[in-house]
C-alpha cells in the first residue's frame, strides 16, 4: 500500500481507501453485508480477480475488514466490514450526495445493478410526511427491481418485486434515479423515458436530502 507521506488526516483516509475499487468494495459490504469472494466480484462489474484480492488483503490489514471461514455448505471465505470500516457509511453517504451532479448522463457502457437502484432513495431522500400511511412503490430500471416502502417516517429499501405496489416507477437509471433524488421532475423523466402507473400523488413524500444550490435538471440530455 502506498502512502503520501504527509501528516494529514485527509492523505491518511486515502492512504487506507484512495485506491481504485477500495471504496466500492466497502460499498458493497454496507450494501448486502458479508459476503464471499464471488459475490464481491459479481458485485463490482469490471474488476479483475487479483485486483479485488490484493485490495481486499489490504483493508484487512488496514483494519477495516475481516474474514471469516463460514460453515457448511458455504465453507469459503465470508468478508465483512469491522467497525472501522462500518464508521465510512457517513463518508460514503455524502460522497455518493456529491457525486449526485456527475449522474446527469447515463453513459451506454455503465453497468448497473439493483443493489445501486435500491440504495439511492435510502440514502437521498426523505419522506416530506412522516405521518403519513404505508405505501409501497415498485421500481424498475434496466431490468433490476427494487422496492421502496414508505412507513413510519421512513423509507426502508430492498431488492425484489413487491406483489402489490401502490406506485411503480419502470424506465432508464437516470429518469428513476434523477426523479426520486430530485435532479429532474416528472415531465422531464417522462420524456427520457419513465413510466409511472398508480399513486403519482406518493411522489410527493419524496425529499431529497439538500446539497447545494447548483441545480442540475437542465443538465439532463436525452
Amino acid at each position: 500500500m502506498r502512502s503520501y507521506g504527509q501528516y494529514c488526516s485527509i492523505a491518511r483516509a486515502l492512504d487506507v481507501v484512495g485506491d481504485r475499487w477500495a471504496l466500492l468494495v466497502v460499498r458493497e459490504l454496507l450494501l448486502k453485508g458479508p459476503c464471499r469472494f464471488t459475490d464481491l466480484k459479481n458485485g463490482l462489474p469490471g474488476v479483475a480477480a487479483n485486483l479485488l484480492s490484493g485490495r481486499l488483503k489490504e483493508l484487512e490489514v488496514a483494519g477495516l475488514v475481516t474474514r471469516e471461514d463460514a460453515p457448511p455448505p458455504v465453507a469459503t471465505g465470508l468478508y465483512s466490514l469491522s467497525e472501522t470500516g462500518l464508521a465510512l457509511e457517513p463518508v460514503l453517504k455524502a460522497l455518493g450526495l456529491w457525486g449526485l451532479r456527475f449522474m446527469t448522463v447515463e453513459r451506454p457502457d455503465d453497468a448497473f445493478q439493483a443493489q445501486w437502484l435500491a440504495y439511492a432513495p435510502a440514502w437521498f431522500t426523505t419522506d416530506a410526511d412522516p405521518d403519513g400511511p404505508p405505501a409501497v412503490i415498485q421500481l424498475v430500471a434496466s431490468d433490476e427491481l427494487a422496492v421502496i416502502e414508505l412507513r413510519d417516517g421512513q423509507i426502508h429499501t430492498r431488492l425484489g418485486r413487491a406483489t402489490d405496489p401502490d406506485l411503480v416507477l419502470d424506465g432508464p437509471p437516470r429518469a428513476v434515479l434523477g426523479l426520486l433524488s430530485g435532479m429532474i421532475d416528472l415531465e422531464r423523466a417522462g420524456q427520457i423515458g419513465l413510466s409511472v402507473r398508480g399513486r403519482r400523488d406518493l411522489l410527493a413524500r419524496f425529499r431529497p436530502v439538500p446539497r447545494d444550490p447548483v441545480r442540475c435538471e437542465d443538465e439532463v440530455r436525452p
